[in-house]
C-alpha cells in the first residue's frame, strides 16, 4: 500500500459479535470507525487496561512490557499500515538508547503494548478509507450497536464511560468475570452497568 498520511485513532470499544470480539479505533478527525476482529486473549488484554483491572498475574503483553522497561526501550507508537484480503497489517516503532526499530505486528498486540506504554494510534489514510465505517457519537456508547456496514448486534462489553458508573457491586462483578475470561457474563453485567447508570 502507498505510504499515506497517518490518521490519529483512539479505542472507543470493545465489543461482541457472534462469539468474537471486535476493537473499534475512532479517527480523531471525523466519526469514521475502523472494526478490527480481534482474539480473546488481546480482547482481555486491551479490556483489563481500560477498564484499570488489577489482575494477579501479568498478562502476556505486560510481560513483554517490562522486559522492555528493564532494557530501557519502549514502544512511540503503533501504526495500522495495510488491509489485504480482509486482513489487517500494523507496524510497531520500538525506540531506545536512541536507535530506532520498526516491526511487523498484528493490529491486536500492536494496540495491546501501545496502551500499556501510552503510546499513540494511528491508521493509514488509505486503510481508514477502504474499512472505515461511520458511526455517531451516540452509537459508540450503546450497548447494542447497529452499523450501516451490515455489522450488527453488537455487544458491549467495555465502553468509555466504565468509570462514571456508581453500581460499584456490579463493577467488582464485572472485575472478577473478565479475570476468569467469562466474557459473556461480562457483557451482560456491562449491560446492566450502563442501564443502572442511565436511571441514576
Amino acid at each position: 500500500m502507498d505510504k499515506k498520511a497517518m490518521i490519529p485513532v483512539e479505542i472507543v470499544n470493545v465489543a461482541i459479535l457472534d462469539k468474537r470480539f471486535i476493537v473499534f479505533l475512532k479517527s480523531s478527525d471525523n466519526d469514521r470507525v475502523l472494526p478490527i476482529f480481534i482474539d480473546e486473549q488481546q480482547a482481555q488484554s486491551i479490556i483489563v487496561l481500560i477498564n484499570h483491572v488489577e489482575i494477579p498475574r501479568p498478562l502476556t503483553h505486560d510481560l513483554f512490557k517490562s522486559v522492555l522497561d528493564s532494557i530501557e526501550y519502549r514502544v512511540s507508537r503503533m501504526e495500522v499500515s495495510d488491509v489485504r484480503d480482509d486482513t489487517f497489517y500494523a507496524r510497531l516503532i520500538v525506540e531506545g538508547h536512541g536507535d530506532s526499530f520498526d516491526f511487523d505486528a498484528r493490529p491486536s498486540d500492536a494496540i495491546c503494548l501501545a496502551l500499556r506504554f501510552g503510546a499513540p494510534l494511528y491508521v493509514n489514510e488509505k486503510v481508514m478509507d477502504k474499512a472505515g465505517i461511520i458511526m455517531e457519537e451516540s452509537e459508540m456508547h450503546e450497548d447494542v450497536i447497529s452499523q450501516p456496514s451490515g455489522i450488527s448486534e453488537i455487544k458491549t462489553v467495555s465502553g468509555l464511560d466504565m468509570e462514571k458508573s456508581p453500581a460499584d457491586d456490579l463493577k467488582r462483578r464485572l472485575e472478577i468475570a473478565i479475570k476468569e475470561e467469562r466474557y459473556e457474563e461480562a457483557a451482560r453485567l456491562r449491560d446492566e452497568i450502563n442501564r443502572t447508570a442511565k436511571t441514576n
